[in-house]
């Protein structure tokens, strides 16, 4: 940066290793350059050029050699026996005067010029992509939703605190901060703090998941999982072939509506019940709770439903509903505690086995699908374990409850 002042100064002098190859036995070879701090940092070479012509002596660079300073460094233009390497000196003038050497390596790449230190930026400018990072871009008038590095750098330039700077440059000083402007990750507000009363319903929640149970008990897991859609292609979904082709899905897609499954998890053997509805009402819920009442066997006195806190499922409909048959019993999940409700897991399942190629014909091939895959996995149905280590994890944070 043309106008930072030189982050360091003075007559000492310091060497610096780079490798280097040879064109004629791609040898490779270290060589050592000496400079002092001050001219390393204000004139570093930046490229090779050939500057030996002949069998003179190398053409100095105006203004670069001095007493105590670094004389050149060169690449010669052809094979010369009189100067067949890179050459450095602290000597006036001199190619091999006092504390000169002579590296084995000639010829060598131009692009090993730029092994010099280049131009640095004093901590100050540091300092303030650390700032800029650690503000949102609104703040300053910028109309982004974050920052990178590229608008970081041209941030930097804009308010003229560099004349140019790249954006690898900008990535560096982030990384040596451990900085990551361009990421983001969602958190949630404590409208709802976990109090008492939470960790009270996540504790009868986690008895229900972990206790044993009665011959006549029973727990399911119910939830809906909405907006399914068939999305039928204008052309068939062909299979992963050899040479590494994956399956290949048409882009383009029609819409034929949407479907929404009603689905209820045994907890203890891992038995699906799931039902495909056009709508997510109380009429549908009510619906669903008919059909488990059907298909749960009479010697189950006691079904405990949890459920999430949607009014589908405590509406005045369905509370009405539930005061007749006996043997249901509501649990309801915290507020934002869905994570509580194992048919979520099962949801995902489905998601990845079943519908992450969607192309179906129409709403009743999907239907029938999803009822295929219900069945297929009830036949080797397994349940999700909560374990011990899984239920101290929640529970750490309710010392008093646990006392």
């Amino acid at each position: 940066m043309k106008n930072c002042p030189k982050l360091f100064d003075g007559n000492q002098a310091c060497c610096y290793t780079v490798l280097s190859v040879t064109l004629l036995d791609r040898r490779m070879v270290r060589w050592r350059a000496a400079a002092n701090h001050l001219w390393s940092l204000s004139y570093p070479p930046r490229s090779g050029r050939p500057c030996n012509a002949g069998s003179g002596r190398p053409q100095w660079r105006q203004g670069w050699c001095a007493e105590d300073a670094l004389s050149c460094c060169w690449l010669t233009a052809t094979r010369n026996p009189r100067w067949r390497s890179w050459s450095a000196s602290n000597a006036r003038s001199s190619g091999s005067g006092r504390g000169g050497f002579w590296p084995s390596a000639w010829l060598a790449l131009p692009t090993l010029l730029a092994a010099a230190p280049g131009e640095f930026f004093p901590p100050e400018v540091a300092i303030y992509v650390v700032r800029l990072a650690c503000e949102r871009p609104d703040i300053l008038g910028r109309s982004l939703s974050q920052w990178d590095c590229h608008e970081l750098a041209r941030q930097l330039m804009a308010e003229g605190i560099v004349e140019e700077i790249s954006a690898s440059t900008v990535r560096r000083m982030l990384a040596a901060h451990q900085l990551k402007p361009w990421r983001h990750h969602l958190w949630l507000h404590p409208k709802h703090p976990r109090d008492a009363g939470f960790y009270a319903t996540v504790s009868e929640l986690i008895d229900l998941y972990t206790r044993p149970l009665r011959e006549d008990e029973m727990v399911l897991s119910l939830d809906e999982k909405t907006s399914l859609q068939p999305r039928p292609r204008p052309s068939p979904t062909l299979p992963a072939q050899l040479h590494n082709r994956p399956n290949r899905l048409e882009h383009e897609y029609k819409r034929a509506g949407a479907l929404n499954l009603f689905a209820a998890l045994d907890t203890r053997s891992g038995q699906v019940y799931g039902q495909c509805y056009d709508r997510k009402r109380q009429a549908e819920c009510i619906a669903f709770l008919e059909h488990l009442d059907r298909e749960v066997p009479e010697p189950i006195r006691t079904i405990h439903l949890i459920c999430d806190n949607v009014s589908t499922h405590h509406g005045q409909e369905v509370t009405r509903w539930m005061a007749k048959p006996p043997r249901f019993v509501m649990h309801f999940t915290p507020v934002h505690g869905s994570w509580m409700n194992q048919v979520e897991q099962w949801f995902s399942i489905l998601q990845r086995n079943r519908l992450r190629i969607s192309d179906f014909e129409s709403k009743d091939h999907l239907r029938a699908k999803i009822g295929q895959f219900i069945k297929e996995w009830n036949q080797q149905a397994h349940p999700f374990n909560w374990s011990t280590k899984s239920v101290a994890k929640i529970m750490a944070g309710a010392p008093a409850l646990a006392a």
